[in-house]
């Protein structure tokens, strides 16, 4: 009888199988069978959807999977997640665990590490877990503020169409459009004004530097003015005229007298009485004083 029988290799082949089909789950799975790894257990209040196999990551690397989860019937409320950690991972005294859900539904384990160098958690113990929704848990904790404000939203909604169906909409449409052809026409022509401005300043700056040249000339001028010599000709041309102002004022004086003197005038009146009468004689007997002729003078 031959040991290697039909039946035996036929056992063989399904004994074979069935190791190539245990790896293989287990492959798929995440659990990596020939490498050495260390077992912690996470403690959560709620694993919300996580399963054997899922994986686990510290600083977005990851670092393990999930081996296997059950309930604590010891302190009730609690399960218990065995986790398959890589060997070379060191895990400081203080750190925790949070399960995450992504957008598709995907869950997974974050290792939060502690910054405590000299202290760990040992193979074995147990990590503090909790939740973080996300942003899938913040739009869960919008959700009931979501339903209060949407019956306000359907009310706005319907004042707006309301609004909206009112002519006086339209009407004020069409007035602000022909207040924007209006604008535009206006700018237009203070563009055109900008412009006749632009080109007539360099004329008036010309202008301008003109009369600050004659300005600076006329300060020239006048600072070559001797001012301190014309006041005091001033000064002593005033001072003449209050010493002739004296001299008029003396009685003493030749100008006082004649200004003063009574006997002046008078003698000026007689005079002048003196030359009417001549004249009066004079046109009344010409001949006494004027006598022409051609033979000499004959004696009266």
């Amino acid at each position: 009888m031959k040991f290697f029988s039909k039946e035996v290799k036929i056992a063989l082949v399904v004994i074979c199988g069935l190791v190539i089909l245990f790896f293989g789950m287990n492959f798929l799975k995440g659990l990596n069978l020939f490498s050495s790894a260390n077992i912690y257990y996470i403690s959560f209040k709620d694993i919300s959807g996580l399963s054997s196999s899922s994986p686990i990551y510290a600083d977005g690397y990851q670092v393990g999977v999930v081996k296997g989860i059950k309930y604590d019937y010891e302190n009730a409320g609690y399960i218990m997640v065995e986790a398959d950690l890589d060997k070379q991972l060191r895990i400081p005294k203080g750190s925790s665990a949070e399960i995450v859900s992504d957008m598709l539904g995907n869950v997974k384990i974050n290792l939060l590490l502690a910054t405590n160098p000299r202290e760990r958690v040992m193979p074995g113990e147990t990590i503090q877990g909790g939740i973080n929704d996300g942003a899938l848990g913040q739009m869960k904790g919008m959700i009931p503020t979501m339903v209060q404000i949407l019956p306000k939203i359907d009310s706005i909604v319907a004042s707006i169409n309301t609004l909206l169906a009112n002519p006086a909409i339209a009407n004020s449409l069409q007035n602000v459009e022909t207040i924007t052809g209006n604008l535009t026409v206006t700018s237009r022509r203070l563009n055109s004004l900008l412009a006749n401005l632009e080109s007539s300043v360099p004329g008036m700056v010309n202008r301008t530097d003109s009369v600050l040249d004659n300005a600076n000339q006329l300060a020239k001028n006048l600072n070559k003015i001797d001012v301190a010599g014309t006041v005091a000709r001033v000064d002593e041309t005033l001072a003449n005229m209050e010493e002739f102002t004296a001299q008029l004022n003396n009685n003493q004086g030749t100008l006082g007298l004649l200004m003063r003197d009574p006997t002046l005038y008078n003698n000026l009146n007689s005079t002048m009485r003196s030359a009417d009468s001549l004249l009066t004689d004079l046109k009344a007997h010409p001949k006494r004083y004027v006598h022409f002729s051609l033979f000499g003078r004959k004696d009266k």
